[in-house]
């Protein structure tokens, strides 16, 4: 009966399936890596022919043959190593940007797969570190076995100058490769510890960066950077034993080469001072002697890099190998349909219950930012329909019954914190450059200032995350390009935060009237947008605790007014 230990496990199938999708690269990086060693090798070999026949036979066109053979050899070195590195080098890189994009497709699609845990910063440090990694292995491989080539051509002429001679690097090469071996799997395991804890310590960033406003905002800033501090400190920690294990085991295989080298310069000396090689044959195997520690050096590298590459694998199978959190269903929700959440209970959600019908404007003013993030979550899909009790249904279908695909199409849920992107305005606004309402989107967000300010209008560059604009003009921003995508259903969360009092009333103005007649919900404690809305409705403790207009529950519900009121 099959046990775990003797099925396949992710990792070694990722690495397998590397190593298939390349195989005609390396196949053909092998042949030229090989070429180009064998080349290396017999540059010390046809050096000590020219000193053999030299002695022989000193004539000019001796000389001329081996210097013309010399000359072959070099171009053969030369050029067999530029293509060999291109061909190796174009599918790793290759073969590392698929991973990446299979790796950041599970974390850009949250609701697709249980990631054990894993934070999107862990995630992005398994899509671009790991990747990298994993890919390595494509040009491992060709560079072992060129490096065997190296060995065995030196072995072999040596053995014809001397068998001694041969089994000596025989022997020795597999002394070496056995020690090695032993201390690479110290080097595979403190990897993988490493890279965890780098990656931990890249999603606590990542947190931080999130939800730096509110921990400013009540002094919490100071206990999380120093839970940073400590996850970050660990990672160094870790970091220092990586490369103090790296370090032994460079040390160790150059010390071993060395002694290996020298070995066999000895004992060439030894037989030539006996009589029994050649002046010839001793430059040769001097030479070789010298020559071979390189190839050496990196075929006694190569079990580091593959520990490596397993390690990296083993950690993207974490994200790839991960079970499907829900799946989902095939529907498509009815266009221009309403929203009902029914008794929704998640993280602070308690029961959580309201409807918006068909093209009503709502507002839902949250007494607690957390239910405002719990709500979002759900409503966006982050939180998959088997993570919390209770339905959702849009256009009177439920949420477990469409595809996310079609949720998101039908339902835009723009975060307070919405990504900008390096390109330009117009590319930021309308990313598939098919919006029919960009002018009517950029004037409601009150954006116009922006665009007319700069000469290129909204061709205007923008850097990444929007690093050449200020707060307020990255939030209107990020509300145009909402109101640009003319969703039925379109759910904002705080979009005028960072915006000043006379711009966030004409805002308010401007999406209720571009909005009419679509079902429109904005999550916001903003008196303007609250007054803008068709109705208002308390989220307190995680259930609606009171629904009227804005204006009259400023006037008979004085919590609210203490709540809403700037």
């Amino acid at each position: 009966m099959a046990t775990d230990t003797q099925r396949p496990r992710p990792g070694a199938a990722i690495l397998r399936t590397a190593l298939r999708r390349n195989i005609g690269a390396m196949i053909a990086g092998t042949v030229l890596m090989g070429l180009y060693q064998a080349a290396e090798t017999a540059f010390p070999i046809a050096l000590g022919l020219i000193v053999e026949h030299t002695m022989q036979d000193r004539s000019l066109g001796s000389l001329g043959v081996s210097i013309g053979s010399l000359a072959v050899i070099i171009t053969t070195v030369s050029l067999s190593w530029r293509f060999g590195m291109r061909v190796l080098q174009k599918a790793n890189t290759t073969e590392a940007h698929r991973w990446r994009v299979q790796v950041a497709a599970c974390g850009l699609h949250p609701v697709a797969r249980d990631v054990d845990g894993l934070k999107s910063g862990e995630i992005l440090t398994i899509a671009t570190e790991d990747a990298d990694q994993t890919a390595d292995i494509i040009e491992v491989v060709p560079l072992l076995f060129s490096s065997l080539v190296a060995v065995v051509v030196a072995a072999v002429a040596l053995s014809l100058a001397d068998i001694r001679l041969g089994l000596l690097v025989i022997v020795g090469t597999v002394g070496i490769l056995s020690i090695l071996a032993v201390m690479s799997k110290r080097i595979g395991s403190s990897t993988q510890e490493q890279q965890a804890k780098v990656a931990r310590a890249g999603a606590k960033v990542a947190d931080l960066i999130i939800g730096l406003r509110p921990l400013h905002g009540f002094g919490g800033n100071h206990a999380a950077f120093g839970s940073y501090r400590r996850v970050s400190t660990d990672a160094k920690r870790q970091a220092i034993t990586v490369a103090r294990v790296n370090g032994a085991y460079a040390g160790t295989a150059l010390a071993l080469n060395a002694v290996l080298a020298a070995a066999v310069s000895l004992t060439a000396g030894w037989l030539a001072f006996e009589g029994r090689i050649s002046i010839g044959e001793l430059v040769m195997a001097v030479g070789l002697a010298q020559f071979i520690m390189e190839p050496l050096k990196m075929f006694s590298e190569m079990p580091k890099y593959v520990m490596i590459a397993r390690a990296s694998a083993e950690r993207m199978a974490l994200v790839l190998s991960a079970p499907p959190v829900t799946v989902p269903g095939p529907e498509r929700p009815a266009p221009g349909g309403d929203l009902e959440v029914d008794g929704v209970r998640h993280g602070t959600l308690r029961g959580l219950k309201f409807t918006v019908a068909a093209g009503e404007f709502v507002a839902i003013a949250p007494y607690q930012p957390r239910a405002a993030a719990d709500l979002v979550a759900v409503l966006a899909v982050n939180a998959a329909p088997p993570a919390y009790e209770g339905v959702v249904r849009l256009g009177g279908q439920e949420l477990a019954d469409l595809s996310v695909e079609a949720v998101r199409e039908h339902m835009l849920v723009n975060p307070y914190d919405a990504e900008i992107f390096g390109g330009t305005l117009r590319t930021n606004i309308d990313p598939s450059g098919s919006s029919r309402t960009l002018p009517e989107a950029v004037e409601a967000s009150m954006l116009t200032d922006v665009v007319a300010l700069h000469r290129d209008g909204l061709d205007y560059a923008i850097r990444d995350r929007g690093a050449n604009l200020s707060g307020g003009q990255r939030q209107r921003l990020s509300l145009a390009r909402a109101l640009a995508a003319d969703t039925d259903v379109l759910v904002l969360h705080n979009p005028t935060t960072a915006v000043d009092a006379v711009t966030e009333q004409l805002i308010a103005r401007n999406i209720a009237k571009l909005r009419r007649g679509r079902t429109t919900v904005v999550i916001t404690s903003s008196p303007a947008l609250l007054d803008a809305a068709d109705r208002v409705l308390v989220l307190d403790e995680g259930v609606i605790t009171a629904e009227d207009t804005h204006r009259n529950l400023l006037a008979g519900d004085e919590e609210y007014c203490l709540a809403v009121a700037r």
